[in-house]
């Protein structure tokens, strides 16, 4: 029955955008038969973001998106699944470190105190051997001990180990910094954090290569704008702390000052350009996510004003990112070419990533891979250092900001 009431839905959005099965399905990136199936009730998507696409395909208002969610878990339920507690399930998963932490101290201290008091002894008297023999060596050898000023002893291993935990020590102009998720492979995935130049308007992220400096860099504006009227952020306070909305330019600033996070989707610029004359092909973009939580219970503003209307174009290099699929990836808009591409000082390219979020509040980056004949490397582009953040806002407060006004409203009330 949940699985039919869902199917309805879909049916109805999709009769009143008009468009047929075949062009939705090819926006969607998916086949007509997975559409046809999706809305007859035949089936049940795994994932909700391919849904929300579609509604947002189709127009749907905010309550309608509010109700398609909520049909969307009870059909997955229904099912079978996971879907009706998504969110528990996996912040059991993501955030369970303090929880864990306070259940493995209770009781096998006594034990073990009891069982190793042999090995300590044992390890006692070992020390004081190694250190005999250690004081033997550093008299009979050439030097006496006077090679301290060399690295010896000590602060060689100290020296060795930090570089291990990603402290920024390869160069003064990328700073190589530790995964904050798995990666295929620690020799693939060596990742620069934002240099100390990059302007409060985007990030710019460096990283190593195989053997040399790498041959590109890229610079990243986190909260650019496809257009205000599709722009919003979730800030926990009430609107009267809140300042009015910025224009693109000043968003950063803006978005820094009320500790703002992403509502729904958000919309990076990245700007890819070679640093010298050879080319550098551009293999592939990877999301990797940090962390999935309930989305934030927090009030959702719009950039745009109330009745002014927005327009534009699909940039050419343009791709989207569905955060709440288990495998988020990058898929170029439909007719869009998709990676590898060519870059160099004289030729940059610019890409324009659309990334949203419905049932999680998610904290993710990505990872250019690159190559130049036999070097590769890769780069990881992220919000200065922090991951960027995109949570969803169904059924949240919503407010807007009229064109002269001087407050927030609720949004669509009248005055």
């Amino acid at each position: 029955m949940a699985a039919a009431d869902f199917a309805e839905l879909l049916r109805e959005l999709k009769d009143r955008s008009g468009l047929s099965y075949g062009t939705l399905a090819k926006r969607l990136h998916m086949s007509t038969s997975t559409l046809h199936r999706y809305c007859n009730g035949d089936a049940v998507p795994t994932d909700y973001a391919p849904v929300e696409r579609m509604a947002r395909l189709c127009k749907a208002s905010p309550d309608e998106l509010v109700a398609l969610h909520r049909s969307w878990v009870l059909a997955d339920a229904g099912r079978g699944k996971k879907g009706a507690e998504p969110v528990s399930e996996r912040e059991v998963v993501t955030e369970p470190e303090a929880e864990v932490v306070t259940e493995a101290d209770p009781e096998p201290e006594p034990v073990l105190v009891r069982v190793r008091r042999p090995l300590v002894l044992a390890g006692v008297g070992a020390v004081a051997a190694l250190g005999s023999v250690a004081l033997t060596l550093a008299l009979v050898l050439p030097g006496g001990g006077a090679d301290d000023d060399r690295g010896a002893g000590g602060p060689v291993g100290a020296a060795e180990s930090v570089p291990g935990r990603g402290t920024p020590s390869v160069s003064a102009s990328s700073s190589v910094s530790p995964s904050m998720s798995p990666s295929s492979s620690p020799s693939e995935s060596v990742s620069a954090s934002p240099s100390s130049a990059s302007s409060s308007a985007g990030s710019r992220a460096a990283g190593k290569g195989a053997g040399a400096a790498v041959p590109l860099t890229v610079t990243a504006r986190p909260f650019a704008w496809e257009s205000p009227c599709g722009q919003h952020y979730l800030i926990r306070q009430g609107p009267r702390e809140v300042s009015p909305p910025p224009v693109e330019q000043d968003a950063p600033a803006w978005v820094s000052r009320h500790g703002a996070v992403s509502a729904g989707q958000q919309y990076l610029e990245l700007t890819v350009q070679g640093t010298g004359e050879e080319t550098v092909v551009v293999d592939r973009l990877t999301v990797r996510t940090v962390a999935r939580r309930s989305p934030l219970a927090w009030n959702d503003y719009a950039m745009g004003y109330p009745g002014v209307g927005c327009g534009g174009g699909v940039p050419t290099r343009s791709f989207s990112i569905a955060l709440d699929a288990a495998r988020p990836a990058p898929v170029p808009e439909a007719g869009h070419p998709d990676f590898p591409f060519k870059v160099s000082e004289s030729d940059p390219e610019v890409y324009y990533v659309t990334a949203d979020a419905s049932a999680y509040d998610v904290s993710w980056y990505l990872e250019l891979s690159w190559s130049s004949g036999s070097r590769h490397g890769t780069l990881r582009i992220d919000d200065e250092g922090k991951p960027f953040r995109t949570s969803g806002d169904h059924g949240r407060p919503a407010y807007e900001f009229p064109l002269g006004g001087s407050a927030w409203r609720p949004a669509g009330s009248e005055g």
